[in-house]
């Protein structure tokens, strides 16, 4: 597809509503640069700590990406410099905005979670978009995704909305109401809609405002 501008699209969602699913799509569909692990990878550099260390900070969650790198080590090659201090939570989402600042400056880029809503929410090329969906469809997709059962599906779907919810109030001085869906410009509800679709949706709003040729 044609660009005709630079954009960002900063993707904010619920535990079990297909998030990095539509992001990767996005990302291949639209031919641009996704920025997930990415960050997680450079904020590691930046503060010379395992990814792992970075991944269990970031955001608080159980995220995709942490999953994967709990089932995969390392390479031992890998030089990792002595850890003097532990860099805490601000610290850590200071270094992931400036990272998320430089790839919308840099490229056209889709960026999942880290609160990119908010650090790009000034930016006129950024559109934001917010995730939501019943229980139900959440537990489901959790429970497939994370081979749990019910039980333990609710309860991660529970822990991570209060946990994604506190840690957008902490490290936006309460500026940001990661629920008020007034500050985006979309959102979707992926049980009823399907990640698919939202997908088609979020690239034909990209051609309405002129994003896309």
């Amino acid at each position: 597809m044609e660009k005709t501008n630079k954009f960002s699209i900063t993707i904010s969602r619920q535990l079990g509503c297909g998030g990095a699913y539509i992001g990767q799509q996005l990302a291949k569909k639209l031919d641009i640069f996704y920025a997930d692990r990415e960050i997680i990878d450079r904020v590691a550099r930046q503060y010379a700590v395992l990814e792992e260390d970075v991944a269990q900070n970031d955001e608080k969650i159980f995220s995709f990406w942490q999953s994967f790198l709990q089932f995969n080590t390392i390479a031992t090659d890998l030089y990792v410099p002595p850890k003097l201090l532990a860099p805490t939570d601000k610290e850590l989402f200071q270094a992931e905005a400036e990272i998320i600042e430089h790839i919308a400056d840099e490229r056209s880029a889709v960026i999942i979670g880290r609160c990119g809503s908010y650090i790009l929410r000034d930016y006129p090329n950024n559109v934001k978009v917010f995730l939501h969906g019943d229980m139900e469809s959440r537990r489901k997709r959790v429970q497939s995704l994370y081979q749990v059962s019910e039980e333990s599906a609710e309860i991660m779907i529970e822990h991570n909305d209060k946990d994604r919810a506190r840690y957008c109030r902490t490290v936006t001085a309460r500026e940001w109401d990661w629920n008020d869906l007034r500050n985006y410009d979309l959102t979707f509800d992926t049980g009823k809609l399907g990640v698919d679709k939202c997908v088609d949706f979020i690239i034909d709003y990209l051609k309405l405002v002129g994003l896309l040729g």
